[in-house]
C-alpha cells in the first residue's frame, strides 16, 4: 500500500529543525511519493537540495504562486522559464490566482497565470492550479484552454458540488487536503457526487493540518488522517482509498 501526497512543501522553513525526521514519520506511515510545489524564486536551491536527498521519492514542480506575484514578477517567470529547461520538473505549479490577500496584483496574476498554463502545454506537463476566493477568475483562465492539452489538479480544493464538476470537466483531478476533516469544511457533504476517480489526496504541509492537528504545523504523515476521511466519505477500505488516489496521481503526473 503505497499513498500518494500530491502538494507538500517539505523544503518549508518550517522544517528546518527536524525535515529528516518529518520525511522519515511519512515513509514510516507509508506516504512514498511527494509532489512538491514550487513558490518562487528564494526556494529553488532548498528544493533542489531535497530531490538530491530523496530522489526517487520527491518529484519537483516549477511555478511562481499567485501571492508572490509583484513588482518583479516578470523577473520570476524568467526564473521559471530558465529551470523548466535546466531541470527535469514534473508540473507547473503552483500556479494560479490569490484574491484574498491582496488584489492590487490581479491583472500580473492573470497574466502569469495564462503565461505558466501555456509552458506546459508547450512542455506535455500538468499543472497544480492555487485558488483563493478566486474561483470565477481561475474558471475564466481555464475556459481559454477547452480544448487543448492542460490537465492537472485543482490543489487543496474548497468549492462548492458546482465548482468540483466544473473542474472536473476541465481535466482538473481535485486536490482534496485536511480541510476535509473540518467540521465546518464544506466539502465532505458533497464529496461522494464526484467521482474518486477524480481525487487524489493532499496535505500543503506545513499549512491546513487535518483534525486532530488543526492549527498545528502540518506534515507530510498526517494524509493518513485525509485518507481515512475519505474511505468514510465514500464507503471504501483505507487501503482502496490508497491504491485509487495514488493511481489517479500517477494518470495526472505520468510517474
Amino acid at each position: 500500500m503505497i499513498l500518494t501526497d500530491t502538494h507538500t512543501h517539505l523544503y518549508s522553513e518550517a522544517f528546518d529543525e527536524d525535515q529528516e525526521a518529518m520525511m522519515q514519520r511519512a515513509l514510516d506511515a507509508g506516504v512514498e511519493r511527494f509532489f512538491v510545489p514550487a513558490i518562487d524564486a528564494s526556494y529553488t536551491d532548498a528544493m533542489l537540495s531535497l530531490k538530491k536527498k530523496y530522489p526517487t521519492q520527491v518529484h519537483l514542480m516549477c511555478g511562481l504562486h499567485p501571492t508572490h506575484v509583484k513588482e518583479n514578477y516578470k523577473e520570476e517567470l524568467a526564473h521559471v522559464s530558465e529551470m523548466l529547461e535546466k531541470e527535469p520538473y514534473i508540473a507547473v505549479g503552483e500556479i494560479g490566482m490569490d484574491l484574498y490577500w491582496d488584489k492590487s496584483f490581479q491583472s500580473q496574476q492573470q497574466e502569469a497565470f495564462h503565461t505558466q498554463i501555456q509552458w506546459s502545454i508547450d512542455k506535455k506537463l500538468p499543472i497544480a492550479i492555487h485558488c483563493r476566493e478566486a474561483f470565477d477568475e481561475v474558471f475564466e483562465v481555464l475556459d481559454d484552454y477547452k480544448g487543448t492539452a492542460l490537465h492537472g489538479i485543482f490543489h487543496c480544493f474548497t468549492g462548492d458540488l458546482e465548482q468540483a464538476q466544473r473542474a472536473v470537466d476541465l481535466k482538473m483531478k481535485l486536490g482534496i487536503g485536511g480541510v476535509v476533516t473540518f467540521k465546518n469544511g464544506k466539502i465532505d457533504q458533497f464529496l461522494h457526487q464526484i467521482p474518486l476517480s477524480e481525487i487524489v489526496i493532499e496535505t500543503d504541509a506545513p499549512y491546513l493540518a487535518p483534525a486532530p492537528y488543526r492549527g498545528k504545523r502540518n506534515e507530510s504523515a498526517y494524509l493518513i488522517q485525509v485518507a481515512e476521511k475519505l474511505a468514510l466519505i465514500y464507503n471504501k477500505e483505507f487501503k482502496e482509498i490508497a491504491e485509487i488516489t495514488t493511481l489517479n496521481s500517477r494518470q495526472v503526473f505520468g510517474i
